[in-house]
Order: C-alpha cells, then sequence, then structure tokens
C-alpha cells in the first residue's frame, strides 16, 4: 500500500519497516506522506494493539534526504514552511498515536531519525546505533523534532547537541533517556519482544488514556485544576466495560479478554 514502507502485522502487532536502504531510510516527501498516512492508518484499526517503527538496511533512519533538503534549499520560504508543516505533522500525528509505539532503532538515527526515535513511546536501541541533532552542521537547526528531543533527553542537553551535533552512541543513549534499553543487536528483536508481550498484558482504552494522562500533567504545577483533572480521569474510567473486565480477570485469576491467549 506504501511506496516507501512495508508493514507486517501478526497477533496484533504491526512493525512498519522503512523501507529506503539504499539512502538509509532518509526522509524525502514521500516518505513522510507515507508515515502520516500509516499511523493513522494503524491507531484506527482495533486489530492492532502496538506499534513498532524500524529500518530496513544498515540504518534506522539517517535524517533528510540529501537531495530533498537540496530542492528545499532553492525553494522559496512559502514552499520551506508547507514542507516543513509536512514533516511536523507526521512527528506529532506518530507521537499523539493511541496505540503504543516502540522504536526499534539499529545503526544511524540522524537527525528526524532521531526525531523519530523520540517521537515514539518507547526507544530500543542495538548496540551499534548512533543518534545525532545533525542540524547545525548543514546550516539549519532541528527543528521540527525539537520538542520530541527534548521532551526525550530534556532541555539542558539538548543545549549541548543541538549546538555540537556530536554523535550519541547507544550507551549514552540509554544515560540521556533517549533510549529506555540499549543491547546487543544481535537481542534487538528479543527485547523488542518483552516489551510488546507486557504491553499486550494491559488494557487499550486504559493505555490511550494513560498516555494522554501524561501530556495532560506532565510539566504542570500540582494545582486544583490538575488535581480535579486526575480525579476526573480515573472516575471516568473505573465504570468502563475494559475497567470492569480488568478487575473480574484479576478477581477471577484469569487472563483478561483483551490479552493474547497462548
Amino acid at each position: 500500500m506504501y511506496e516507501t514502507l512495508e508493514i507486517e502485522l501478526q497477533a496484533g502487532v504491526a512493525t512498519v519497516w522503512m523501507n529506503r536502504p539504499d539512502v538509509h531510510n532518509a526522509f524525502n516527501a514521500q516518505l513522510i506522506a507515507d508515515l502520516t498516512a500509516a499511523c493513522r492508518q494503524l491507531d484506527a484499526d482495533d486489530a492492532v494493539r502496538v506499534v513498532v517503527l524500524a529500518g530496513r538496511g544498515k540504518s534506522f533512519s539517517a535524517g533528510a534526504d540529501l537531495n530533498w533538503m537540496k530542492a528545499a534549499g532553492a525553494a522559496s520560504e512559502a514552499e520551506n514552511f508547507a514542507d516543513a508543516m509536512k514533516l511536523a505533522g507526521m512527528l506529532r500525528t506518530l507521537a499523539g498515536m493511541d496505540k503504543p509505539t516502540i522504536a526499534r532503532v539499529h545503526g544511524a538515527a540522524l537527525g528526524g531519525g532521531m526525531g523519530l526515535a523520540s517521537a515514539c513511546d518507547i526507544c530500543v536501541a542495538g548496540d551499534r546505533a548512533v543518534f545525532a541533532t545533525s542540524e547545525v552542521k548543514f546550516g539549519i537547526i532541528p527543528s521540527a523534532i525539537s520538542p520530541y528531543v527534548i521532551r526525550a533527553i530534556g532541555e539542558r542537553h539538548a543545549y549541548r547537541y543541538f549546538q555540537t551535533a556530536e554523535r550519541i552512541d547507544a550507551t549514552r543513549a540509554a544515560e540521556l533517556g533517549l533510549a529506555h534499553e540499549r543491547v546487543a543487536t544481535e537481542e534487538l528483536d528479543a527485547k523488542v519482544a518483552e516489551i510488546v508481550a507486557a504491553l499486550l498484558q494491559g488494557g487499550p482504552k486504559s493505555q490511550a488514556a494513560a498516555k494522554d494522562l501524561i501530556r495532560g500533567v506532565a510539566n504542570r504545577p500540582v494545582s486544583d485544576a490538575v488535581v480535579e483533572d486526575t480525579a476526573r480521569r480515573i472516575a471516568q474510567l473505573r465504570a468502563t466495560p475494559e475497567a470492569r473486565e480488568g478487575l473480574s480477570a484479576f478477581l477471577d485469576k484469569r487472563l483478561a479478554a483483551w490479552v493474547p491467549q497462548a
């Protein structure tokens, strides 16, 4: 269905493979459009519980396609704004998905590739993964990816890496909080499968609500409004069919209906 992607669906897990290995899965207009459409499609599909984002070939994603960047340099400001909005929209669509998302990172995740890893809920990095916000080397800035990278590594570290464009290896990425797990490359799929198995134990509607809770609470002072908001959220969920099923399953010592049966 997609020119630049391959999507595999197995037991409720959709693996989205960026499939431009000859250019290290670099972004161009088609890849941006395909990722946007795929995220929307998968988020609306009740058969999909978890989305894993991965890259074919040697890299996860090496950022922007050089030919695409060259064309942007010759375009007008209005044309560049339109292109930037499409990239920003794709990242926002990925970050805003109701479904849990995992970045499976091997090889290079540079520029926009680091943005994709940051926009996913969870990042698992192989030990040969390398990250960078390399934009200043090209005379530009990591603008569209900045909300997600800063969320992942924090403002203080962003001051360093946005300006130095230093390469960040997998060990350092884990120290920064960018990667939740750093594993040997040959163990990458096993670690992703382990996290997927944990995610499949949770209720899909409660997981979506948990993601929305984080967005609503993060970086806000504990005000009366925040306290009331958190109380209202749990009150609304307690009476849902999913919550009733989860409690009944626990009391009955059985798997909840949403958990895949062995």
